[in-house]
């Protein structure tokens, strides 16, 4: 997302409600850029529920910090450079969210607050806000963790966003030349964690899913309903990677040992056999909402969801998300017994 074009209505409207202190229509104007800040705080933090947090501290500080606007940039790159240090403070306070060790067998692992962002919640402006795949999915906001956070924030204004490095440093708070040696130290970080896949995140990229993909989470979800172990197996590859967030670890297993793995753990064994399964998209990914019925329970309840990476018609990467006992993501927390619904 560039934004060359100059300060026009919008400023105009806001400078406006700025002066006349008008906190109905400062907030109607603000609004408008609700979820594509969302996405950006969720890139930073790889949490939708930090990230929703950040984004409503970054319209408290626009309302506290209103009388500082001049118009001299747009709206837009104002609210930015306000999400961008939200996020970087935040993370400055929580030593829980140090940047993942490089060094770690399997740090792609290691980021014990991912969660998925719901389709759902993307922006809907494809011409201003277009959230490619290739820049939310998983394993990007995986990587990006591995980046200390104001080279994470450099890398973000400018890779993804497009930002010049003028802009990014002004920003920041940084000097030109410091911007330009941390984004050279992110893009060598990012092509180790993501090797094969392009760094130029501003070029077109693919937003929908493939046939290959709808038909696999569907199989999924069909075998996960009836119980059919055979035919789990037969989705998935004998490299599977397979994480349980918050559980820190991935696991790389043949299909046999993903499923017999589950099977001991308690899955599709009595009490834990009766599923309904919704399908979503997380991250611009195939997911599926697993509900379980226990017995004599007269509605299926949220138990987890799990986003799938699928390469060839099989799935390669199998990421689970412990959902139970708690509404998430805007999904129903039940499903009646004759509830037949889908969360895209």
């Amino acid at each position: 997302m560039t934004d060359a074009r100059p300060p026009g209505a919008d400023e105009a409207a806001f400078i406006a409600a700025v002066r006349s202190g008008d906190a109905a229509r400062f907030a109607l104007i603000t609004e408008r850029h609700r979820r594509e800040l969302q996405v950006h705080c969720y890139r930073m933090l790889a949490n939708y529920e930090d990230a929703q947090d950040l984004t409503q501290e970054t319209f408290l500080r626009a309302w506290h910090k209103r009388e500082s606007f001049r118009g001299d940039a747009t709206l837009r790159t104002w609210l930015y450079r306000i999400a961008t240090n939200a996020c970087l403070d935040f993370l400055d306070k929580r030593n829980d969210r140090t940047p993942v060790p490089f060094e770690l067998p399997d740090p792609g692992s290691e980021v014990p607050h991912l969660q998925p962002y719901p389709d759902r919640m993307l922006p809907e402006d494809p011409q201003e806000s277009a959230v490619a795949r290739e820049t939310i999915e998983l394993a990007f906001i995986v990587a990006v963790q591995h980046l200390p956070p104001r080279q994470r924030a450099v890398f973000i204004l400018r890779d993804v966003l497009g930002w010049p490095a003028s802009q990014a440093a002004d920003a920041l708070g940084l000097t030109v030349a410091s911007v330009t040696s941390a984004l050279q130290r992110a893009r060598v970080t990012m092509r180790r964690r993501l090797p094969g896949r392009r760094l130029d995140w501003r070029s077109p990229a693919t937003h929908e899913l493939s046939d290959d993909e709808r038909g696999v989470v569907k199989s999924y979800i069909d075998a996960h309903e009836r119980n059919d172990l055979d035919g789990l197996m037969s989705l998935l590859r004998d490299d599977l990677r397979f994480a349980m967030m918050p559980d820190p670890g991935t696991l790389v297993m043949t299909a046999e040992e993903a499923v017999d793995g589950w099977v001991s753990g308690g899955l599709f064994q009595s009490g834990h056999d009766d599923w309904r399964c919704v399908t979503t998209t997380l991250n611009r990914m195939p997911a599926a909402v697993l509900y379980l019925r226990a017995p004599d329970d007269p509605e299926y309840r949220l138990f987890a969801v799990a986003v799938l990476h699928v390469v060839d018609g099989k799935i390669a990467e199998l990421t689970g998300f412990d959902a139970t006992g708690r509404p998430w993501l805007g999904l129903p927390p039940t499903l009646s017994v004759v509830a037949d619904v889908t969360a895209e």
